[in-house]
């Protein structure tokens, strides 16, 4: 059975996530981390990719994109994940795949969908026990989006903007949904999604996109294995 198409559109906000092949590590050291960081800053402008949110996890990313064209997210993630592969592979002295294939995706509809996923990403070394708080975390979006670290390759979604008209107190507003852990049933929305290509938000977004891909797009009752 040929596998099904990826529901990818242009200037929708897309979350990915791209894991080591059989859950092998992709990161060893603080060095393999800067390095893939770096790659996003070289990539994104010719892939022409808008890059909102992301998390580098040990054997795994998560990104919050948003793509200028239907094809930009897929460029972005070969571009990015061959050049990281050559690396560990030369460095590690490995050979073979180190990604597991094709990268997971999810349109997510740019409204509080929006906000709670960078949430989802943001969180994740806290839902793994790897620190307490998402700002002990070095590896990820979470100190520019909400400490106002300088990241240049990190564009604000518009859904982020609309906490607050005023920076400083915008980065507040987002610094407080950190206060509790995210429900469940949000982090099992975008775990549902992953898993099978699904969109996240209302019902007026997913009935929009089942008519533009003439397919179901609507989430199916399934056991998530996403972290």
């Amino acid at each position: 059975m040929p596998r099904q198409g990826r529901i990818l559109f242009a200037r929708y906000p897309v979350h990915i996530v791209h894991r080591g092949v059989n859950r092998c590590a992709i990161f060893a050291g603080e060095g393999d981390h800067a390095f893939y960081l770096g790659l996003l800053q070289e990539f994104l402008p010719s892939a022409e990719c808008e890059l909102h949110a992301y998390v580098l996890m040990t054997n795994h990313v998560h990104l919050l994109l948003t793509p200028r064209h239907e094809r930009s997210a897929a460029r972005l993630m070969k571009a990015v994940a061959q050049r990281h592969a050559q690396r560990c592979n030369r460095l590690w002295k490995r050979t073979g795949p180190l990604w597991e294939g094709r990268f997971k995706s999810s349109l997510v509809h740019s409204d509080i969908h929006a906000v709670n996923c960078h949430r989802y990403i943001e969180e994740n070394p806290v839902r793994a026990g790897m620190v307490r708080h998402a700002a002990e975390y070095r590896w990820s979006s979470f100190r520019a989006n909400a400490m106002g670290f300088p990241c240049p390759f990190l564009t604000e979604h518009e859904a982020v903007r609309a906490l607050h008209e005023d920076p400083v107190e915008r980065r507040i507003a987002y610094r407080s949904l950190f206060d509790s852990p995210q429900p469940e049933v949000e982090i099992q929305r975008f775990r549902v999604a992953l898993l099978g290509g699904l969109p996240v938000g209302p019902e007026e977004f997913i009935e929009q996109l089942t008519a533009r891909m003439g397919r179901r797009t609507a989430r199916r009752n399934r056991q998530a294995a996403i972290a």
